[in-house]
């Protein structure tokens, strides 16, 4: 059996001292022995179109999958480096990242993840990243 709820998502991420924060809508979907967030991306741009994120929680794994406008895929499991892509209309390359840090705490359909990676692009050190989120199921009034 499928759950789905609404909920309210808190996207946290430090790159190179630049602290970004963003809350957003959300559905999350249990699935098994594993927690799906879906939600749209804030444009960026006037131009820009649409583009959806879906994070896959499991017990050891974080997936990050995005549609749209920008196909990207990444997969941050503890102490490992993994491959990813990511296309959009202007670029398209392969990546990868190698997680050292990965905290998940998931209860029903609430839950935080915290998770701290190097990313490579086309094998090249691109950048030191630390994110976290927080999902917190609506609730109905």
């Amino acid at each position: 059996m499928n759950d789905r709820k609404q909920a309210t998502i808190r996207l946290q991420s430090l790159h190179e001292g630049e602290n970004t924060v963003q809350e957003l809508p959300a559905e999350v979907i249990s699935k098994g022995k594993a927690l799906y967030v879906r939600y749209i991306e804030p444009k960026t741009g006037p131009h820009q179109g649409e583009t959806r994120a879906m994070l896959k929680l499991t017990e050891d794994e974080l997936k990050l999958i995005r549609h749209g406008e920008v196909e990207s895929e990444q997969t941050f499991r503890l102490g490992q480096r993994l491959p990813g892509f990511y296309r959009s209309p202007f670029t398209s390359f392969n990546l990868s990242t190698h997680t050292q840090r990965l905290e998940l705490a998931v209860e029903g359909m609430s839950g935080r993840a915290a998770w701290v990676y190097d990313l490579y692009v086309l094998d090249e050190f691109s950048g030191h990243f630390s994110i976290s989120l927080t999902i917190q199921e609506a609730h109905e009034s």
